[in-house]
């Protein structure tokens, strides 16, 4: 064994991210001290990013089965759920927080390529791309440059990649002003029976590293998003990756051509800590090892220590394992498509991995000692209530003044349209190419969620589709984790249930702060509860995800609890497929659901009055998951003529967008105990639909206990709410339409 001169001390160790009780287990494990390369090994397996170790014993009780589920939670690269006609939908959210924080163009670019990437070592052809995110305060430049790089980011990679981007969610809270959040969502679509694994085995089959060289970006990367955001963090900024969406394009077709050659044994991406990862982890689930040749590795840089290539993130590379004697086959498709293809190693029966550099054996550690499920480590970390939780449910309504009047009316109304968290995304989705492959069927963003038609070149057009969405309300996670975490799954299904859809399940991503905060791991503990209970209710169990601990910085700190739910649906028949949009004036327009009244968190209440301390708003799961059946059959029945979710902004703002996207307007009325509370509060559970048959829909809702609330009808213009005209038509549209790009090109 080769080592140093000078062996690593346990504060190297520290310096590493590990602790000190992690560097004595790891000389437990090694039976030896263990040298720099190897120290850098367990530094990155270990980090919270790869190995999960502050979080999997909270993970491991999240739902993970269901009759239609083909690759569960931690098995494979992304989850693959069965969606009939023997076809299966790959489909995952991870996050690139820290790099877009730094360097928010290739932060968010590169994170794209890795969520796509994950999607086709699976096998499956990426069809649709989603992205959830959240910024600070839009008044702030810093602010205004991390949004213009991150969206420049996602679109230039994204659109050169060739996936549409079809939807989203972006917020704006100063809790985000250090720490951005920027989630990647991808989706794609293979044949059942032909996915890949991310396994090895089978001694004396070759290893091989495919893609771009290896350079010296990314290096330490995983430890890096596993430490706080700090004035330091910019002397880090090697950590952050460069993408290359043409070379990844190339490297879509070889990989999905390998596959299909029937000689791949195993296949992973080489995202968080590169090769290490890589070879750990697949020798680990193969209960193999191998033998690896660092002077192999093809290197954008000369002289390169072994450390660095091990530890290196650069994009778009794969590591492959092949049958033995397919060689030529094999090379020859990657030489086809000009990629590199090097042969750096073979399969071992050691279960451990030997990296070799110089003719000298540099390290020698056990895979499964270094992987989420091995040796790494699990830890139960200690939570406790914050002090704000209690506070927050002493709100009391009736210290907010209601409404006056029309005038004061007409300016909630206008705050709101206008509002960075509510207004049009168009700024951002104008950046993105939503038609490219011609498969998105909810252009112009009408529908609650992207629906995404469902062809093949061997089964053609199906006329069915994938129904996607990203959702998480951070404020209501704050006041309360666990039913603000059951809010974000109910309300990505009821996206896409209003979209026409079947919920089927759901992948996440949970943005928290530093988890050796007790305050902060309670959130995170309460989330895990939440999204447990409301999954169950609605049999979408969790197919994997990503946790991004560390979210926070000394003079910000923690940003909100953001557990992001990115849902997969289905639609059976697009002839189902539903729309948000108002279609003819004349129309009925009810309101489905408990006409509940609740300020609590809305962001009327939050953001014009300045209420900053209020609990979650009103939520009954029974009732929700009523609300969403009744919703379902309605669609079905074709009883409805738009279906559209409340949520931001409540009922006032559900109907301006409902209306707007067709230039129609409404003329609606109810008589409420409060003004505000039911035309801008938030509770849950509710949902706007018009109506061009009514009595086919009276007939259809009778005998349902959910209420059923008539509210008025579309026109042709102007927004009418108790007889009072709040704006007309254009001047709700240019406010709605043309607010966010005003307040990003200030």
């Amino acid at each position: 064994m080769e080592h140093t001169e000078s062996l690593p001390t346990v504060d190297t160790a520290k310096k590493l991210g590990l602790l000190p009780e992690e560097f004595d287990k790891i000389k437990s494990i090694l039976g030896r001290d263990p040298n720099f390369t190897e120290l850098s090994i367990f530094s990155v397996m270990w980090s919270e990013h790869c190995s999960y170790k502050n979080s999997i014993v909270w993970l491991k009780t999240l739902p993970k089965d269901s009759d239609k589920m083909l690759a569960k939670a931690g098995e494979e690269n992304a989850g693959l759920i069965d969606i009939g006609d023997g076809l299966a939908c790959s489909f995952k959210i991870e996050s690139h927080n820290h790099p877009s924080a730094l360097e928010p163009y290739q932060g968010a670019a590169t994170g794209v390529g890795g969520i796509n990437r994950d999607i086709f070592t699976m096998g499956a052809r990426p069809i649709a791309q989603l992205n959830s995110l959240r910024f600070g305060n839009l008044n702030l430049p810093k602010t205004r440059r991390l949004l213009k790089g991150v969206v420049k980011g996602i679109g230039d990679y994204g659109n050169a990649f060739g996936v549409p981007t079809v939807g989203g969610e972006l917020y704006f809270d100063d809790c985000y002003n250090t720490n951005p959040l920027v989630n990647a969502f991808s989706a794609g679509i293979l044949e059942v029976g032909k996915q890949a694994s991310a396994t090895s085995y089978g001694v004396g089959n070759p290893v091989y590293i495919v893609g771009s060289a290896t350079g010296k970006d990314g290096i330490h990367g995983a430890t890096f998003a596993s430490e706080d955001i700090s004035e330091k963090s910019e002397e880090k900024l090697p950590a952050v990756q460069v993408g290359d969406p043409f070379m990844e394009k190339l490297l879509l077709e070889a990989t999905l051509e390998i596959i299909n050659s029937g000689y791949l044994i195993g296949i992973q991406d080489m995202g968080a800590a590169g090769i290490i990862c890589s070879t750990s982890e697949m020798s680990a689930k193969g209960e193999h090892g191998m033998i690896i040749n660092l002077d192999e590795v093809p290197t954008r840089q000369e002289n390169m220590h072994g450390w660095e290539i091990l530890l290196s993130e650069s994009q778009e590379r794969m590591l492959v394992v092949i049958q033995k004697g397919k060689e030529d086959i094999i090379e020859g498709i990657f030489e086809k498509w000009d990629l590199h293809c090097k042969k750096i190693g073979e399969v071992t029966d050691t279960k451990r991995l030997h990296f070799y550099q110089h003719g000298k054996l540099i390290a020698d550690v056990p895979a499964h000692d270094l992987v989420l499920g091995g040796g790494a480590p699990q830890y139960h970390r200690e939570y406790k209530e914050p002090a704000y939780y209690q506070e927050f449910k002493k709100f009391d309504a009736a210290s907010v003044p209601d409404i006056k009047d029309a005038a004061e009316f007409q300016s909630v109304a206008r705050h709101l349209l206008s509002h960075p968290n509510i207004a049009s995304r168009k700024w951002v989705y104008e950046q993105y190419d939503s038609m490219v492959g011609t498969a998105n069927a909810s252009t112009n963003y009408a529908s609650d969620a992207a629906v995404v038609r469902i062809r093949t070149l061997e089964k053609g057009d199906l006329n069915k589709g994938i129904v996607i969405t990203v959702d998480c309300n951070g404020r209501y996670v704050n006041a309360d984790p666990e039913k603000g975490t059951q809010i974000a799954v109910s309300e990505a299904a009821r996206n896409i249930v209003c979209s026409g859809g079947e919920p089927l399940a759901i992948t996440n991503n949970l943005n928290f702060g530093n988890p050796y905060n007790p305050e902060v791991y309670w959130q995170f503990v309460g989330a895990v509860k939440g999204m447990s209970t409301a999954c169950l209710k609605f049999n979408t169990p969790v197919t994997g995800g990503n946790v991004s601990f560390y979210n926070q910085s000394s003079d910000d700190g923690p940003v909100f609890p953001t557990p992001t739910i990115g849902m997969l649906g289905l639609i059976e028949d697009l002839d189902n497929k539903m729309t948000l949009a108002f279609t003819r004036p004349g129309d009925k327009i009810y309101l489905v659901g408990q006409p509940a009244e609740d300020l609590a968190s809305s962001e009327y209440l939050y953001s014009y009055r300045d209420v900053k301390a209020s609990p979650a708003p009103y939520f009954d799961l029974e009732e929700e998951f009523a609300l969403q059946q009744l919703i379902r059959q309605l669609i079905r029945e074709k009883a409805v003529a738009s279906a559209h979710d409340l949520s931001d902004g409540g009922l006032f703002v559900a109907l301006a967008e409902s209306a707007l996207v067709n230039k129609l307007g409404f003329d609606v009325s109810a008589a409420s105990g409060r003004t505000d509370a039911f035309w801008f509060g938030e509770a849950q559970g509710r949902v706007i639909v018009s109506v061009s048959d009514v009595e086919k829909f009276e007939k259809a809702v009778a005998g349902s206990e959910v209420p059923v609330t008539l509210l008025g009808t579309v026109t042709e213009k102007d927004l009418v709410v108790n007889g009072q005209a709040v704006l007309t038509s254009a001047e709700a549209a240019d406010l709605y339409s043309n607010s966010l790009k005003s307040l990003i090109e200030a």
